[in-house]
């Protein structure tokens, strides 16, 4: 059986030499140098002793050190003391911890910031010499004549404790006061000492001067009276300024006022006429105003109030200086209309996509339609003065001027916007000088725009026969022909297709275009609030009108202006034209049919609106509804071949920018050129003319080939008339396939096959990255830090609840304990009294029972 740790213990101290026999006197003195050799040896074998008898106290490393052969020094192994690193811990959060958590849900307290007050290590002499030294460096860095030192610390002479100081002036025996003389004793006096005080001297003022001469004195504080002159001082110069800027003002007013004929005259552009010389007054006698003079001398008040009217009509009349833009050269012309010219052709392009546009400000969209004109304030604030129509591609109209007042009600002004200058139809010369205002303008056009002879000689037709009846215009020109001649200068604005039929039925058919120029003049919107809604409902009966001229055969011209009208109105009245529209074609979809009439309205729709767009109000529907016919009817008759190319014509004509392959269109063509019996060559022509635009139009598609082969080619060449259209149709197909290149796998140089050859490390450590990428290294390195810290984070966490857990286990057992002493002592207590209350009653008893025996 192992000797047991009792004696393991004594052996091993008997063995280092700790215990054993006493040493003699002689013994002592001899080794009396070495004590403290001794002492350390002593120690290093008691802690070896420790170590022995409790071997889980050390902990050795896992792995040995590396390369421990390679070193010269015998360097020992690193060990671990788990128990030292509790006992650390423990005492650590016993300092720490243990205070928190006594002072939690506590407030208030006091704050010892004395020298070593917090410093365990220090012993209280040290405390006592630190903050004696503190003291005295503070009294020796400073100085009685430092400014910013302490002012209450006392630097003057002293006398038993108390200073000798003669700041407040030295005090004398002698009282001022009993020299008053006064039989109202020292009131009067001192009242008599204030009022010489007060009283401005000679000594004071010299005094003052002297004071204010010597700059090294401090700034005497002013008195409350002084403060006060001097606010009422600067008060009453500050009113001062203020009246002479107002008599500034008033004389510079009267000034102008004095010179305003002259500006007046000058901007009205005639002189006026000198004052009358009246030689019955004097001069310096008082006059009276000519026109009153004359009414009170016999004049009507008719006439003066007609001659009123007639000089307010020319104020009114006067024409307001505009601002004029710079005057710019050709080189710089050129450059903003190949600017604006780009934005627009953005914009459709950004359309015919689907993609949002923003809508251009107004004064944008005034200088791209006109040029930069000026408005007037008073069209920038008219609400009708804003773009409408840009959700239908349209610009806005140009600047107005401002509408005179005529001196007869027959008269009426007529603006040069007050149609459109163009259709989109017919305008195939195009000029670099001049551009148009039609929506068309927006890329609905090859680039480049109307000439301005072109333009002016479109206008001059509508305004043929109407120009000399406006007030100041310097065209002069003949009167109008017979056919003008019986149409009246007013008529009522036609609200509906029956009122408007009522107005064209006693015109001609040339007359129409004149009728509706006059309308518009009369009812402008400027003129009037009513004549807004006036003309969206006259815009909607011309809409009407067009499909009944189609169809009552009317006269081209005619429906080619009510056409330009629209469009100019469109852009006032977009929605009103618009729903008109649409109303017009939500009938032909529903009769399932198409007719001239409809034929006029889907060709204005295509010369008023954008057809590039990837959706309109308008257009889109139009477009759904010709498909639609197209796609549902086989043609059965000459009529329905007829009218199947029209409509294969202006679908055609409304993807000529767009490019947007329409299946339908082709099937239709080509239906009717297998239709038997053969229709006449007319007929035929213009389907052939149909197909040749298709194949054209197509020709930039991917899938050209897959459209027109092999159905379209085996249909030309049944067709006896369509051998040039089969040789151009060969000529694309052929074309085409070129331009397509079919897929193939790439030919590449045949590639090595990959080997893994593993890769060695002389200098492996398992610790150590050697990812190549730096940043992916470097996030490795982070996330194992991370992992790490997180660790040591709950551990000591673990370790805090556990401490935490274990004091309130120890204040609860002290406080049960205290509890159970006191309740102990209760009892005791309570036991002892009523011991001692039942011997007094088993005595009481044994003495009675012996008295009565």
């Amino acid at each position: 059986m192992p000797p047991s740790q009792l004696k393991r213990l004594k052996q091993s101290l008997r063995e280092q030499g700790i215990t054993g026999p006493q040493k003699s006197k002689k013994q002592k003195k001899q080794s009396h140098g070495q004590n403290a050799d001794q002492r350390l040896q002593r120690d290093a074998a008691l802690q070896q002793i420790r170590d022995s008898f409790n071997p889980f106290e050390i902990k050795a490393p896992t792995r040995n050190a590396k390369f421990s052969s390679m070193s010269d020094r015998n360097t020992p192994a690193a060990v671990g003391r788990p128990g030292v690193t509790k006992s650390m811990g423990e005492k650590t959060r016993r300092q720490n911890l243990l205070p928190e958590l006594q002072r939690r849900n506590k407030s208030g307290g006091i704050v010892d910031r004395r020298i070593g007050e917090d410093d365990a290590t220090m012993t209280p002499e040290e405390r006592a010499l630190q903050r004696f030294v503190r003291e005295k460096s503070r009294r020796k860095n400073g100085s009685m004549f430092d400014l910013e030192g302490d002012d209450d610390e006392e630097t003057g002479l002293t006398h038993l404790g108390k200073a000798l100081s003669f700041a407040g002036g030295a005090d004398d025996d002698f009282d001022a006061g009993s020299l008053a003389g006064s039989d109202d004793g020292s009131e009067g006096g001192s009242a008599l000492l204030k009022r010489r005080r007060d009283a401005p001297s000679d000594d004071e003022d010299v005094q003052d001067e002297e004071d204010a001469a010597d700059e090294n004195q401090p700034a005497r504080k002013k008195t409350k009276q002084e403060v006060m002159k001097e606010v009422i001082a600067k008060s009453k110069l500050h009113k001062f300024e203020r009246q002479k800027a107002k008599e500034d003002d008033d004389e510079l007013r009267a000034k102008l006022d004095s010179e305003m004929g002259d500006m007046l005259s000058l901007l009205i552009g005639r002189k006026p006429e000198p004052p009358k010389s009246n030689g019955g007054l004097a001069k310096d006698e008082p006059a009276m105003n000519a026109d009153r003079l004359a009414m009170l001398q016999g004049k009507s008040r008719e006439a003066a109030d007609k001659e009123y009217d007639t000089r307010l009509r020319q104020m009114a009349q006067d024409q307001r200086a505009a601002p004029a833009d710079k005057t710019k050269t050709e080189e710089e012309k050129a450059k903003v209309e190949a600017e604006r010219l780009k934005k627009l052709e953005d914009a459709r392009q950004r359309r015919m996509l689907g993609e949002e546009v923003e809508d251009e400000s107004g004064d944008e969209r005034e200088k791209a339609a006109r040029g930069a004109i000026a408005a007037s304030p008073e069209e920038e604030d008219d609400e009708d003065a804003r773009d409408d129509a840009a959700e239908f591609g349209l610009s806005a109209p140009s600047a107005k001027a401002k509408m005179p007042v005529l001196d007869d009600e027959d008269e009426f002004e007529l603006d040069d916007d007050l149609i459109a200058s163009e259709s989109e139809e017919g305008s195939e010369t195009y000029d670099s000088a001049e551009d148009s205002d039609d929506s068309d303008d927006e890329g609905e056009r090859p680039n480049g725009w109307v000439s301005k002879t072109q333009e002016e000689d479109e206008e001059d037709e509508f305004v043929k026969g109407i120009l000399d009846k406006i007030p100041g215009s310097d065209k002069k020109q003949p009167k109008p022909d017979t056919p003008t001649q019986g149409i009246a200068f007013t008529y009522p604005c036609p609200r509906s297709h029956t009122e408007l039929l009522d107005v064209f039925s006693k015109a001609k058919d040339e007359d129409v275009p004149l009728i509706i120029q006059r309308i518009r003049a009369l009812y402008h919107p400027s003129l009037s609030a009513e004549n807004k809604e006036k003309l969206a409902d006259f815009s909607c009966s011309l809409v009407e009108h067009l499909a009944y001229l189609g169809l009552n055969k009317g006269s081209l011209q005619v429906i080619e202006t009510i056409t330009r009208h629209l469009h100019s109105l469109s852009r006032t009245f977009p929605e009103r034209i618009a729903g008109a529209f649409r109303d017009r074609l939500r009938v032909v979809h529903e009769r399932n049919n198409i007719d001239v009439g409809d034929f006029v309205v889907l060709t204005a729709i295509g010369s008023i609106y954008p057809t590039s767009d990837h959706f309109h109000q308008v257009v889109t529907p139009a477009i759904t509804l010709m498909a639609r016919w197209l796609g549902m009817t086989s043609p059965s008759s000459e009529a329905q071949l007829i009218i199947g190319a029209n409509v294969v014509s202006l679908s055609l004509h409304y993807q000529r920018l767009s490019k947007r392959y329409v299946p339908e269109a082709l099937r239709f063509t080509l239906k009717a050129l297998q239709f038997k019996p053969h229709p006449s060559a007319a007929v035929s022509q213009a389907h052939l003319a149909n197909f040749n635009a298709m194949a054209e139009q197509y020709r930039h598609l991917s899938a050209f080939t897959e459209i027109f082969h092999p159905g379209a080619s085996s249909v030309l060449s049944a067709v006896k008339e369509a051998k040039s259209q089969q040789q151009h149709l060969q000529i694309l197909l052929s074309q085409a396939r070129l331009s397509r290149r079919p897929l193939a796998l790439h030919n590449h140089r045949p590639l090595a096959i990959r080997t893994s050859v593993p890769k060695f490390e002389e200098s492996f450590a398992p610790g150590k990255h050697y990812d190549p990428d730096k940043d992916r290294s470097d996030a490795a390195k982070l996330r194992k830090e991370y992992k790490r810290e997180r660790k040591g984070a709950m551990r000591e966490l673990r370790k805090d609840a556990n401490f935490i857990a274990r004091e309130q286990l120890r204040e609860k057992k002290e406080a049960d304990q205290a509890y159970e002493k006191k309740f102990r002592r209760l009892v005791a207590e309570i036991n002892s009294e009523e011991g001692r209350g039942a011997n007094e009653y088993a005595r009481e008893k044994d003495r009675r029972k012996r008295a009565k025996k």
